[in-house]
């Protein structure tokens, strides 16, 4: 192993089999490789798809290419592939849904610079000057909440959902979306470290212990293996992976450059005697007027930036109204049957993020007899195979979502005979083996603009795909 970069992953003190897997090596001849898979899918089937997914992404960056974030995303493509195909190709149950998350860096040493791709809850941190940042977000509800202030580390690494993500390769997905692949360039200086790790790592302990480990004198192989000491030491609930890339280029240093001389002043007193006796008066002291205008700037800053985290607090800690769009009315129906309720029950909890159907085994019918309103940031509904219905009475849209959803997923499930299924307020909606039987109108897409004021702008002509050959 170079002494530059080393990788090393354990099985930790809960699990009887290892279902990380990672890459440390010079892959192109340029670039450092550095990758941590991490297998999702329990016993076997996980430990296959990051060897899946690990031989994918070897091969592929063996080929090289002079777009290196093309050339990552292209690898992560492919090992997703790898995975689905070996799923359809095999009887082995165990396989049926193995999956894995991954994070993949190419430092380049030479030219100072380092490139990533990411999917899922695996993570890179850049350690510069001794302060550890976080480069990767983490594709999951917890790390959505975290990387945004809602909970801080400590909480993200106990909430019961942490560990709940919302992409993988090997899910029957659409890894090749513009934005299903988080990639990333940036300066890789000399002294500079990476460090990717499997979330053993992370749930065990924080960023400041890692910081701490990192920072010490120790060598890079023994940092490793002390990163992963901790996380066993905490209770090593998962496998953990570790792989650490130094940029060991002599740090340059630049010499200071003595000030040019100046005449000091007195700063006890504004007038002097001079062996004549007669009086000298100085320059007073000049005050820093900068300074001045800076200090109630920067209070007032602070006062807006408190006032702004005391807002987002409330925000996330109080239950979500039912906001419906301007011109849509439709009556309250009070009489909801019990797969309603539990459904709105489990919208509308604050830290609700992913919903899961259950609906009748045989006719998986859900009927709506009233629109349900949706007013989060960030939701998956996972509707299990469900086929949606209106009541006979009913005549208004399923879902109403409002303008502060961001991000919400509609995932294997039906809209059947509705006049419109859903109603969207300048919302980032994802469908994802959603099909559409019989509906007027599939979706409404509403936008509002300043009245009386110009508008310019430009609605994509295609924004979703169809699959026939889905079930």
């Amino acid at each position: 192993m170079a002494k530059n970069y080393v990788g090393i992953t354990d099985t930790g003190k809960q699990r009887t089999n290892n279902e990380d897997t990672f890459i440390a090596e010079t892959l192109p001849k340029r670039f450092i490789t550095a990758c941590v898979i991490d297998g999702l899918g329990g016993y076997e089937g996980g430990e296959v798809a990051a060897a899946l997914a690990r031989e994918a992404i070897v091969n592929t960056l063996s080929k090289g290419a002079d777009d290196i974030i093309s050339l990552l995303k292209q690898s992560i493509i492919y090992a997703s592939q790898s995975i689905q195909d070996a799923k359809k190709n095999t009887a082995n149950e165990n396989y049926n849904h193995m999956a894995c998350v991954v994070t993949l860096a190419l430092a380049d040493i030479n030219g100072n610079k380092f490139y990533y791709a990411h999917v899922g809850d695996t993570r890179l941190y850049l350690l510069r000057d001794k302060s550890l940042i976080k480069i990767t977000k983490d594709q999951s509800f917890v790390g959505f909440l975290e990387d945004n202030g809602r909970l801080t580390e400590e909480e993200a690494m106990q909430h019961p959902k942490r560990n709940e993500i919302n992409k993988a390769l090997g899910f029957d997905m659409a890894v090749d979306a513009a934005d299903y692949i988080e990639t990333g360039e940036s300066p890789f200086l000399p002294g500079d470290m990476l460090l990717l790790c499997s979330d053993g790592l992370t749930d065990m302990i924080n960023s400041q212990t890692m910081a701490a480990i990192l920072n010490s004198s120790q060598t890079l192989q023994q940092k490793a293996e002390a990163l992963v000491q901790s996380a066993n030491d905490a209770g090593g609930s998962d496998n953990i992976t570790v792989v650490l890339v130094l940029n060991d280029k002599k740090q340059l240093k630049q010499e200071a450059i003595k000030p040019a001389s100046q005449k000091i002043y007195p700063v006890y007193s504004n007038e002097s005697i001079n062996d004549t006796g007669r009086k000298e008066v100085y320059p007073p002291e000049k005050k820093d007027r900068k300074f001045s205008i800076a200090v109630p700037v920067l209070s007032a800053l602070l006062i807006l930036s408190i006032a702004a985290l005391i807002w987002m607090f409330l925000q996330s800690k109080e239950p979500v109204t039912q906001e419906r769009p301007a011109g849509y009315v439709i009556p309250e129906v009070n009489n909801r049957n019990a797969g309603e309720r539990a459904l709105m029950d489990s919208i509308n909890k604050p830290l609700m993020q992913t919903v899961v159907l259950r609906p009748d085994s045989v006719s998986k019918l859900v009927t709506i007899s009233d629109t349900i309103f949706i007013s989060k940031d960030s939701l998956v509904i996972y509707g299990n195979g469900a086929v949606l219905q209106p009541a006979s009475s009913f005549k208004g849209p399923a879902f109403v979502l409002s303008d502060n959803c961001n991000y919400i997923v509609f995932d294997s499930l039906s809209f059947q005979n509705f006049e419109a299924a859903v109603w969207a307020k300048q919302t980032g909606i994802h469908l994802r083996k959603v099909r559409f039987v019989n509906c007027e109108v599939p979706v409404i897409q509403q936008f509002e603009f300043p009245s009386g004021i110009a508008v310019s702008g430009h609605i994509n002509d295609s924004l979703f795909r169809t699959d026939s050959t889905s079930k």
